[in-house]
């Protein structure tokens, strides 16, 4: 990572004199192959805020603060192995100013609509970036969040926001990053289903999105039977972090495991490398980066 071109202290100083700069340097930004030789990638999740979920395990505010998540993301992504980050325009922005994304992978958080909590969860309009947007940019992909809901006659609104971003982005030749659930309200909250079987099918929906499934990758979970859920698909898959919830080294075990299947390409990691139990973000990210890349540090 290069030297900052400003500190986190000077951000709202930049912003409110000269907001030219964060499309200057996002014009200048060296940027780098998408995928590595080893065809794997680590990216580092940072678009949860945005969608009003802001708790880490017991601690329903831990990402209430700006500062201090971008303190953890820079030290995450000066990590090697690491090769770039997931997030809306607020936080990428913000990371573009400190330096940050020299020589990374970024795609955009698209639709952050559907609030965690608020009646119209399951409404996943597109409130972030749009697919022009990322190719001006010169931004690598961009992310939809795609919750299937059978009961919920507005799923049908997101699929078709979905499939359009998947098409303008594949024109575009950009990655279209698809993050499938099917879901379920349950006591007024919505709850992803995370048995095989729901996956399975969230993917066969989730793969025929758009008019091209050239760009198209997956972003998944990490369930049980595993092998027989990805074998529902060719498209190159990353599997997301989750919740992170009870043994941090268990979680990793699991992790590795499912690195072993073909499909499957890599993390796409937030709250458990950002927040760890012990608070080291550096060494959780170093964990995460040998077992996608072989990278020690």
């Amino acid at each position: 990572m290069t030297a900052p071109r400003f500190a986190v202290a000077d951000l709202t100083e930049v912003r409110a004199r000269e907001p030219h700069r964060i499309a200057e340097e996002w014009e200048n930004r060296r940027l780098r192959q998408v995928v590595r030789r080893d065809g794997r990638m680590l990216l580092v999740a940072a678009d949860h805020p945005a969608r009003a979920a802001l708790g880490v395990r017991d601690q329903p505010r831990a990402m209430a603060s700006r500062t201090d998540l971008l303190e953890r993301l820079v030290t995450a992504l000066s990590r090697p192995g690491v090769d770039g980050v997931l997030g809306t325009p607020d936080i990428l922005d913000d990371l573009l100013l400190l330096g940050a994304l020299e020589g990374k992978v970024v795609v955009g958080s698209m639709n952050r609509g559907g609030l965690q909590g608020s009646s119209f969860e399951l409404d996943d309009r597109f409130t972030a970036y749009r697919a022009s947007d990322l190719a001006a940019l010169g931004l690598d992909g961009g992310k939809m969040l795609t919750r299937i809901a059978f009961d919920d006659p507005g799923t049908v609104a997101t699929l078709e926001s979905s499939a359009r971003a998947v098409t303008e982005l594949s024109e575009l030749g950009l990655m279209a990053m698809v993050e499938p659930f099917l879901s379920q309200r349950r006591d007024g909250r919505v709850v992803n289903l995370l048995d095989p079987d729901s996956v399975i099918t969230s993917i066969h929906v989730a793969s025929a999105l758009g008019a091209s499934s050239a760009h198209t990758w997956l972003k998944l979970p990490v369930v049980d039977d595993l092998p027989r859920v990805m074998d529902a698909t060719t498209l190159p898959t990353l599997l997301l972090g989750g919740d992170p919830v009870g043994d941090p080294h268990v979680t990793y075990a699991s992790w590795g495991k499912a690195l072993d299947l073909p499909a499957v390409r890599g993390l796409v990691v937030g709250r458990a490398l950002l927040y760890p139990p012990d608070g080291d973000v550096a060494a959780a990210v170093d964990i995460a980066a040998e077992l996608v890349h072989g990278v020690s540090p």
